[in-house]
């Protein structure tokens, strides 16, 4: 076989439960030690990946698309459409929320946190926070947590849950 024309290998991400597209996505880039301009032209979606990293769904990916995305990615386009919101939900994509406490139990950022109508976590009863309780910088988009931690003063999104308030 002519080696011009190989694909690289892939490896595959699993998907988590509930778990946003922007968190997956880069996850995904990092495995595959991938920019997400080279993810673009892989897929052949260009630019509008690096949208949807940054939770910007409009206009909202088409099933067309997810199925480009889900032949690269190697998940099923079903799965990538339930990362996304709901039909009749919309979504708020900034500033990024977390719940710390869902975050200790499970280290990925939820989609249901970037609902609008969202004003806390469903679980625990807590309010979503916007930026870090320490320094107050707010949080990057999920595709770039890579170590769960703020970028400014490096404190882990999970011991941010002490500090947590009830809604």
């Amino acid at each position: 076989m002519d080696r011009e024309n190989q694909q690289p290998q892939r490896f595959a991400v699993e998907l988590l439960e509930g778990e946003s597209l922007s968190h997956f996505l880069g996850r995904f880039r990092r495995a595959n030690s991938l920019t997400i301009t080279a993810l673009g032209k892989i897929t052949g979606l260009g630019a509008v990946v690096g949208r949807w990293e940054k939770l910007y769904l409009n206009p909202f990916p088409s099933r067309q698309e997810l199925e480009v995305l889900a032949d690269v990615v190697m998940v099923d386009a079903d799965r990538l459409a339930q990362m996304l919101p709901p039909t009749g939900v919309t979504m708020k994509p900034r500033p990024i929320l977390l719940c710390a406490v869902c975050y200790a139990e499970n280290p990925y950022h939820r989609i249901e946190w970037q609902f609008k109508e969202r004003r806390g976590c469903d679980r625990h009863q807590l309010r979503l926070l916007v930026k870090c309780t320490n320094c107050e910088t707010p949080f990057p988009i999920p595709a770039l947590w890579v170590k769960g931690e703020c970028p400014h003063c490096f404190l882990p999104f999970a011991t941010m849950a002490k500090r947590q308030k009830r809604c």
